[in-house]
């Protein structure tokens, strides 16, 4: 059989134009990094994340530290900090669980602030399934440092909910200071006796004394809505709150609100595939902090628990006031290096002309494989769809594992997905893991991929994220790009590495 393999290169080269036959590509050696995009500690993982930015241009999240061997006492708050999203220090442990006796024999999420006269303070949610001898297993409480290095806690300076709300559901505090009202907010995560799950609002003048002002928000849908923050950009305030496994944000014109959630208020991914998100301007640009979770049952069975890496999205504020997410733009300074690849034919219709790459299959599938996906990289193209398919990346076609499956930008559903399901059986599952795109307003889109080790990041028109653990694209698996029942356009492909 006579082979045409067509090179394709980051830097634009023109190169054979081919209507390709089916050929394979040799599998090249597969090293695994290290986590400088997505890090975790190592044998633990990241929980709940706590960003606070230093006077010095630093970014640091303080987090919930997490095992699969928690005792009595868990979740001591740990520390990581950066300049620039892509390497982090590792700074250890910053506030250590209390005793049995004590509301904190486990720490939950809360925040970190300095106040008018330079003094930090880190307010947490206490837990103690004992019950606080009938007071809530839930509670506020308080520490402050001189240094964010060094912290103690005040034990006097902590609260319960107040009537009419759970004794056990109240956590999460979010402390900061509002210049319009010139006194101090505390954003809390409670649930009411009729309204269900709310924010609430307390106010102080000395981080001490708090008066409770009700909730600023109370959809009367969800439980509970955790990891409470917010941010202005533009003219209007940004609530964001996570349950149901998924970080959900709301708008208001004021910072009292009344806050609304548009129709489509997801980000990210369901099923804790990003959680417990909380946003910050750093260095001028704003973020969405929080975790990818670890793979739970098998590998990319579309299965998440809670805990797992850093992951923070670069926020994008649209003309009509709702929010999208983008892969935060210093990773431009950190994947430097075209990478030149080759694309062949593996199924169906497939035509190849320099880095354009063109899928038709009116009935099945078309595939075109590019080679060995590196370890860690980004991925950029324009993608162009016929209405009501499903296209996007094939991982797999290794010596070892000739079976491709697919990370979906799926039109027929309005989906982003990957459950770990082979190409050839997309049309036997429903999605379990994905985040909802409306794909009738473009027939082309901008995407692109982050890659580090099993941890892959798509971002698409910098409306949403869809972020995953592919287990089945490491180890030499290569990467290609697939239609289902359709045709599809993948164009101006670049593939970036680190240096």
């Amino acid at each position: 059989m006579k082979k045409s393999v067509c090179l394709l290169t980051a830097s634009l080269v023109g190169l054979c134009a081919c209507n390709a036959t089916s050929a394979s590509l040799p599998d090249e050696p597969y090293t695994p990094v290290a986590y400088n995009l997505y890090p975790a500690p190592e044998g633990a993982y990241v929980g709940d994340t706590m960003p606070f930015v230093t006077e010095d241009g630093k970014l640091e999240l303080y987090y919930l530290y997490d095992t699969d061997h928690n005792g009595q006492g868990y979740h001591p708050i740990y520390r990581y900090s950066t300049e620039n999203l892509y390497s982090y220090s590792d700074d250890g442990m910053m506030l250590n669980f209390g005793l049995m006796s004590d509301p904190d024999p486990a720490l939950g999420t809360g925040s970190v602030m300095q106040d008018q006269n330079g003094l930090y303070h880190l307010f947490y949610t206490g837990h103690n399934d004992a019950g606080n001898g009938g007071k809530g297993k839930e509670c506020v409480m308080h520490a402050t440092s001189t240094d964010r290095q060094n912290w103690t806690k005040i034990p006097e300076d902590t609260f319960f909910s107040p009537e009419n709300y759970s004794k056990d559901d109240f956590r999460d505090p979010e402390v900061f200071w509002v210049e319009e009202e010139q006194c101090y907010w505390l954003l809390i995560a409670a649930r009411e006796d009729s309204k269900g799950g709310v924010v609430a609002k307390y106010t102080s003048d000395d981080l001490k004394n708090w008066n409770f002002e009700g909730p600023i928000y109370a959809p009367h849908e969800q439980y509970m809505l955790e990891c409470p923050s917010i941010l202005k950009l533009g003219e209007k305030y940004y609530l964001t709150y996570s349950w149901d496994c998924v970080t959900y944000y709301a708008v208001g014109d004021s910072i009292n609100g009344p806050f609304r959630a548009p129709v489509d208020n997801v980000l990210d991914g369901n099923g804790f595939i990003f959680y417990a998100a909380k946003t910050k301007e750093f260095n001028g640009r704003p973020y969405l902090c929080g975790w990818l979770g670890r793979a739970a049952l098998t590998s990319d069975s579309a299965f998440y628990q809670w805990a797992g890496s850093v992951l923070n999205h670069q926020l994008v504020l649209h003309e009509d006031g709702t929010l999208g997410v983008r892969e935060p733009e210093t990773f431009a300074e950190y994947f430097t290096v075209d990478k030149e690849f080759k694309a062949v034919k593996k199924e169906g219709d497939v035509k190849i002309k320099d880095n354009n790459i063109t899928l038709t299959a009116k009935e099945g599938y078309a595939l075109a494989d590019m080679g060995t996906r590196p370890a860690t990289m980004m991925l950029e193209c324009d993608l162009t769809m016929e209405p009501g398919i499903c296209a996007g990346f094939a991982f797999g076609g290794s010596e070892n594992d000739e079976t491709y499956t697919a990370l979906c930008l799926d039109g027929k559903e309005n989906l982003l997905h990957y459950e770990g399901v082979a190409v050839t059986d997309l049309d036997r599952f429903d999605p379990q893991a994905y985040t909802r795109f409306d794909f009738s307003k473009n027939t082309t889109h901008h995407v692109k991929l982050v890659c580090e080790n099993e941890i892959v990041i798509m971002y698409v028109d910098d409306l949403k994220a869809f972020s995953s653990r592919i287990t089945h694209s490491t180890g030499g698996m290569h990467i290609g790009v697939f239609v289902e029942n359709g045709e599809a356009s993948f164009n101006n492909i670049t593939m970036k590495l680190h240096e």
